[in-house]
């Protein structure tokens, strides 16, 4: 299939499932009165701060209990890894990888898997299966970012959150810009914001991890007024030649693209760069198979080299709710919040996504 029938494609508005013809422009005048919306974005954090007698924050000399929240954070990643563990399975054996429209994705992504853990490039936490993997150089692949023009000039990065991208962190914290985050998975909140100013050198670096970013972090909510310069995503694979990505498979990536252009805070000119390792670079990712709210990325950052892909894929325009099954949007308050408030706004019920096949954990849990 050509590159044009995948545009045709992607160009879809993110509302669209039939003709809702007055629902974007109304949703639109959304964005102006979301500072009504209520969004708990503190809740977890004052929860570690009750733990400890107080719900004041780190910088009162107010004790953050660190251990319980990791051990939180590790059980929920080890636990969304074997769910999409089941997932990746599901597709690829059960449907068959020609049938689903996902299959192709995991075929690839287990290959970068097994590639890393076999070579030894890949880095702790391991094994880097259903994860952004860290890879050896991954601080060099940084460096190599934080060259960029558009690094030097930028005032707010967004950052995501996994360990290979640590270094990418800290340079744009020591670089006395804004950064953005996400909350790990979304699923109790939204974004943190950090700056240099509200670290000190000797927390600088802690404020980095997730941990750090908890306890020094601003939360924000979608009422925020910011503009971001650029946004630096994890990566499984990315094809140099099309700019074409594949994350872990979760789509929070994609979901925190699409608030962000939901806020107004980025468009079609921010650039999206991805750090990686070299062997990480493919050319087997086919086009006119991604899907609508697909992230592609404009450059490729590796230990060795910077590749600008010139990509002619079509970024997503916002939140695509007709791609947004029920159960993704279960897990995600701050959507479900979101959906809520545009319908009451515009009076009309947005579309719904088809319902993912669950796991058998997932489904006894639910």
């Amino acid at each position: 299939m050509p590159l044009m029938d995948s545009s045709l494609l992607r160009n879809l508005t993110p509302f669209t499932l039939g003709p809702l013809p007055n629902l974007l422009n109304k949703t639109q005048k959304c964005r102006h009165s979301l500072s009504s919306l209520s969004i708990p974005t503190n809740s977890r954090k004052l929860l570690f701060m009750r733990r400890s007698g107080s719900s004041s924050g780190p910088r009162n000399n107010v004790t953050f209990d660190e251990a319980a929240y990791e051990a939180e954070r590790l059980s929920l990643d080890a636990k969304a890894r074997e769910e999409m563990a089941e997932t990746s399975k599901i597709e690829t054996q059960q449907s068959g990888v020609a049938e689903d429209p996902k299959a192709w994705k995991w075929v690839i992504r287990k290959r970068i898997w097994d590639m890393m853990e076999a070579r030894n490039i890949a880095q702790n936490p391991r094994p880097v299966h259903h994860r952004i993997p860290n890879f050896v150089g991954a601080a060099a692949a940084a460096e190599k970012l934080g060259g960029l023009e558009v690094f030097r000039v930028g005032n707010c990065v967004k950052v995501n959150p996994d360990s290979p991208q640590k270094q990418v962190r800290f340079l744009t914290l020591s670089g006395e810009k804004k950064l953005l985050t996400p909350q790990p998975r979304l699923r109790t909140g939204f974004f943190s914001v950090l700056e240099s100013h509200m670290l000190t050198p000797s927390t600088m670096k802690e404020a980095c991890t997730s941990v750090g970013v908890a306890k020094y972090g601003r939360a924000i909510g979608l009422d925020e007024k910011i503009k971001v310069d650029l946004i630096v995503i994890g990566s499984v694979a990315v094809d140099p030649r099309t700019g074409a990505r594949l994350g872990k498979g979760e789509g929070f990536a994609e979901l925190e693209y699409g608030m962000l252009r939901f806020m107004g805070a980025i468009d079609d000119s921010t650039p999206v760069v991805t750090t990686v390792h070299d062997s990480q670079l493919v050319d087997d990712i086919p086009i006119e198979k991604l899907l609508v709210h697909d992230v592609p990325v404009d450059i490729i950052c590796t230990p060795t080299q910077v590749i600008f892909t010139n990509t002619s894929i079509p970024k997503p325009q916002g939140i695509y709710w007709d791609k947004l099954s029920p159960e993704k949007l279960g897990q995600i308050r701050i959507l479900r919040e979101l959906k809520r408030r545009i319908e009451k706004e515009t009076g009309q019920k947005l579309p719904c996504g088809p319902s993912e096949k669950l796991p058998p954990t997932a489904r006894r849990g639910r």
